[in-house]
């Protein structure tokens, strides 16, 4: 028994010795195919390459949010995959405030792969995740449940300075910086209109299982995904933001 232990001692020594081996074997490895993708002599998909710019048209994959989430911090790389993008936009100037108000990195729409409501501005991430949101979501979904197209989308807007909620004390809302939008509703290419407000739970199974495969699917783009099932404020619309938290409800 006791002649048994020290062996013991020594097999579980060589296979730590083995396993730590192995994984810097690995990291080698990763390090080496990082590195032979960074100088070009490595020819991957856009999409499967950490190392170039969100594409917005390529499949969806584990690099989509990361790549996303690189814009925030990146005006001019966020503006190049909006140009190659259906989104009619303007970037605008920054402005510094004092309340909490303020815009960094933001941009003006007009227009996306369908018709608005109404112009909004908006910070560039947040932007980029609804033509994401709008190419790989919205509009198969709309195919898939409904039958047709999508031609106009109506919003509530994204800008505010207020707090979260509208309540006089607590943090600033995400729409405070423009980096939140909220969706009202949608109008289908024969005229008929879905909205939040009416069909989430009164309209037919089609309309519903559309705005829930829209709530779902957005989660997979906004970091904040809101719709009436969190409360009653949000029982006329889907909020989208792109803020420091991360929920789906």
């Amino acid at each position: 028994m006791h002649n048994d232990q020290p062996q013991q001692l020594r097999r579980s020594s060589i296979m730590q010795v083995i396993l730590i081996r192995l994984a810097l074997a690995l990291a080698l490895g990763l390090a080496v195919v990082s590195a032979l993708i960074w100088a070009g002599f490595l020819d991957i998909p856009n999409r499967l390459n950490p190392f170039t710019p969100l594409r917005v048209a390529d499949e969806v994959n584990g690099l989509t949010r990361w790549k996303l989430s690189r814009l925030e911090r990146d005006r001019g790389q966020c503006l190049t995959v909006l140009d190659g993008s259906r989104i009619s936009h303007r970037a605008v100037p920054d402005r510094v405030s004092e309340d909490g108000c303020g815009l960094s990195n933001a941009v003006e729409v007009s227009r996306s792969a369908v018709s608005l409501s109404g112009s909004f501005t908006a910070t560039c991430s947040l932007t980029v995740a609804w033509a994401l949101f709008e190419h790989h979501i919205l509009l198969p979904a709309a195919r898939d449940h409904l039958g047709q197209a999508i031609v106009r989308v109506a919003h509530f807007g994204t800008y505010a300075c207020r707090n979260i909620n509208h309540r006089a004390g607590g943090r600033r809302s995400e729409h405070a910086t423009a980096n939140a939008i909220d969706i009202a509703g949608f109008v289908l290419a024969d005229g008929q209109q879905i909205t939040v407000k009416d069909d989430w739970a009164g309209g037919d199974e089609r309309q519903r299982a559309f705005l829930r495969a829209l709530r779902d699917g957005a989660c997979r783009f906004f970091d904040v995904v809101l719709s009436p099932e969190y409360n009653e404020a949000h029982h006329d619309h889907f909020h989208f933001d792109m803020g420091s938290y991360r929920t789906c409800r």
